[in-house]
């Protein structure tokens, strides 16, 4: 199981602690082949988060957590501009050497870059310290933007959910986009408690056994379910499906009863209706455009099922999702009610 170390130092942001944990672990809630191990580690000096709330926390590892560690975040803190406590840059270049991937959030960077391990790459910072990190660190080339930056095996992202970004582009990596994409849904869902009736993820052949990189070790349904969510957009029969599944109607509701809980045809409305809340979230297409796109035919067979489903109407669930993400960020990034990190 990959294991992901945070390092905490003092003054970290909430946020910028909490977010791994929620990301990695909506991963891998609604994704059963996906798995990590987080493991929150303190830096020498660690007493409290930062402003504007801040909370004292007590964790179960040291430095020592990082050794092993396949992935390495580094959150924002208090005293960025400051040297490293005691040990934490050497640790930091041991993790390297031993090929772990380390990603920096926000002022984050500083610490990372004090390492010497950006020289010569490019990285991100939260957007009201790029000019400070591109002066004190000559030698990294600083995206004025604060987006995700991949220099693998180092990343970095502006605070916020620049760090809900980083976490989703490692997930990416680990599990491909669909993963991710899925992933971050749930997480603004999550955050949005009338949206979060949505539909669940379907239960699909991933439960199935899988190898440590989450590959499917037996056949299954694998390509018969991944064949129906490449040809939604089709008018697809359960001859159709049981044909391409080389089972009788019988044996193919058998198997996907057995494997995701659902009939075949279950199983494909639901796929139709998550690939509509995808479109309303991330496109401007019409209902009737996103009908024809989903399979469902007709905006007033989309509008039922949605409802049906999800408890709300496609109008209602793209403004509502729209609107926590306005409500969520800033032009810069930052959430409505928090400072710069």
């Amino acid at each position: 199981m990959p294991v992901i170390a945070v390092l905490a130092l003092d003054g970290v942001p909430g946020h910028q602690l909490t977010t791994p944990g929620l990301t990695f672990a909506t991963a891998a809630r609604h994704h059963p082949g996906v798995r990590y191990e987080l493991r929150y580690c303190a830096a020498p000096g660690l007493r409290t988060t930062g402003s504007p709330a801040p909370f004292r926390i007590d964790t179960p590892w040291g430095l020592e957590g990082l050794a092993g560690a396949d992935t390495v975040l580094l959150p924002g803190h208090d005293g960025f501009r400051e040297e490293p406590p005691p040990g934490v840059a050497d640790a930091l270049r041991s993790a390297a050497d031993a090929g772990s991937r380390i990603g920096a959030i926000g002022t984050g960077t500083f610490t990372l870059a004090a390492t010497g391990l950006l020289d010569g790459r490019r990285a991100a910072t939260s957007r009201r310290h790029t000019g400070e990190l591109a002066r004190r660190h000559p030698r990294i080339e600083v995206d004025p933007e604060g987006s995700v930056v991949d220099a693998a095996p180092y990343f970095s992202a502006a605070g916020v959910l620049g760090g809900l970004d980083l976490c989703l582009r490692l997930i990416t990596l680990d599990h491909g986009t669909a993963v991710a994409i899925e992933t971050e849904r749930q997480v603004f869902l999550q955050l949005h408690e009338p949206a979060a009736e949505g539909v669940p993820a379907l239960p699909t052949d991933r439960t199935a056994a899988t190898d440590r990189a989450g590959r499917r070790t037996d056949r299954g349904l694998g390509p018969t379910t991944r064949w129906m969510e490449a040809h939604l957009d089709r008018p697809l029969t359960l001859d159709d499906i049981a044909d391409h599944a080389g089972l009788t109607v019988r044996a193919l509701t058998r198997h996907f009863r057995a494997e995701t809980g659902l009939t075949p045809l279950q199983y494909l409305l639901r796929a139709r209706i998550q690939l509509a809340q995808r479109l309303l979230e991330r496109g401007d297409d019409p209902v009737e455009r996103i009908a024809a796109r989903t399979g469902l035919g007709t905006p007033a067979n989309l509008r039922h099922h949605f409802q049906h489903h999800t408890g709300t109407t496609p109008r209602t669930y793209r403004t509502a999702f729209r609107s926590l993400v306005t409500t969520l960020t800033r032009a810069d990034g930052r959430p409505a009610d928090q400072p710069a990190d």
